[in-house]
């Protein structure tokens, strides 16, 4: 138990925006947070706050271990950070080099020589943890599987893993290959900002049809996206020197949370010692959404020598505040800065500022934007009101 970690919250505050969700979050101030009243099964664990980062639980968060395929929540992030960048396509297809086809340990069983579309390498590498399509989709990046481990690396350092040395794009046993529980979480966090990851993660069972008409199934690693509540994405990983390795992410009430466990000695232990961690988190904290994106304001703009003398306004994102369950939005103000506009205004246009406010102090904003557009008056209108008043 000496070495059970808890977090005790600081009034320090974290804004961070979801590209997803489009939404921006603080944590509340946490006078004591509480503790998991067991050791967790396995070498470390981590519990992670999605849209803060904020560490909740910790067990030997730095501890540099083998982590067997999580290694591949980073290949598949550079993947999806290839096809957002435009470079391909998830159509865009994809040849397999004899390299690539002969790799060992869980595979899609691609044929040599042979196309395939980024999409079912992306989804079997996800959903079936397939270390022949993860180097088919290295080599297609950076043209070796050299230079993509270089590249992970390098994303890895830019993402604040000080713990992580990558030498392989699949998690397959190799001297000098290792990463943390919390330095898991952070790649997890950044995989799942890519919002295609949900549309493979969520995947149960599915079949990969080859070139030839030959057909693979897949199933998913993840027990969990099938029997826990609220998960939907995740990655596995075993190997001897690893043992069972989980990282989770589940959402509840607008409330997501990452759980990691490495070094397991048992299938079952991982997915059981992840839930209890997720539990934990659902049942102590909430994400409190205090204004909602799209949201109409009561309050409209004046709109200065336009068609219209004001026009409706709305908030562009949602504000929300995470900390303890049914503490977390005490204190809190929300204060509008409406801004007068002149005509023309575009639909969409900045017209001011949502604040939530703590004790005078400005911890998370938003644009207040217009729901519509408002012409400039021009002779007409002007002919049109001096007739009308005659």
């Amino acid at each position: 138990m000496k070495k059970f970690k808890t977090l005790f919250f600081t009034i320090a505050i974290a804004i961070v925006l979801i590209p997803a969700a489009a939404s921006s979050v603080l944590a509340a101030p946490i006078a004591a947070a509480p503790a998991l009243k067991e050791k967790p099964l396995a070498k470390a664990a981590y519990l992670m706050e999605y849209s803060t980062g904020t560490e909740l639980f910790a067990y030997n968060p730095s501890a540099r271990l083998p982590i067997a395929s999580m290694v591949k929540i980073m290949t598949a992030a550079l993947s999806f950070e290839h096809v957002e960048s435009g470079k391909i396509t998830l159509d865009t297809m994809i040849a397999v080099s004899p390299r690539a086809a002969s790799m060992g340990g869980s595979q899609a069983f691609l044929d040599a020589n042979s196309q395939y579309n980024a999409a079912d390498l992306i989804k079997s590498i996800i959903v079936a943890s397939a270390n022949d399509s993860c180097v088919a989709m290295a080599e297609e990046i950076s043209g070796s599987i050299e230079g993509f481990v270089d590249l992970m690396n390098e994303k890895a350092r830019s993402l604040g893993c000080t713990d992580t040395n990558f030498v392989n794009c699949t998690g397959l046993p190799a001297p000098g290959a290792y990463s943390s529980a919390r330095d898991v979480a952070v790649m997890t966090r950044e995989l799942i900002k890519h919002p295609d990851f949900f549309k493979f993660s969520t995947i149960w069972m599915e079949d990969l049809v080859h070139p030839g008409g030959r057909v693979t199934g897949l199933t998913n690693t993840n027990k969990l996206v099938r029997f826990y509540e609220g998960c939907d994405g995740g990655k596995t990983g075993f190997t001897s020197d690893a043992l069972f390795c989980l990282s989770a992410t589940a959402k509840r009430n607008g409330l997501r949370l990452i759980s990691v466990i490495i070094s397991a000695n048992d299938s079952k232990v991982r997915f059981a010692e992840v839930s209890k961690l997720l539990n934990f988190g659902f049942a102590n904290y909430e994400n409190k959404v205090m204004v909602l994106g799209g949201q109409e304001l009561q309050q409209a703009a004046p709109v200065k020598n336009g068609r219209e003398d004001e026009v409706k306004l709305r908030a562009k994102s949602e504000l929300g505040v995470f900390g303890l369950r049914g503490k977390a939005a005490e204190d809190i103000k929300i204060v509008e800065e409406i801004t007068p506009l002149t005509a023309p205004v575009e639909e969409g246009a900045c017209a001011g500022k949502i604040r939530i406010v703590r004790g005078g102090e400005v911890i998370a904003e938003t644009d207040i934007i217009t729901a519509s557009a408002v012409g400039k008056r021009g002779y007409r209108d002007i002919l049109a009101d001096i007739f009308g008043e005659m």
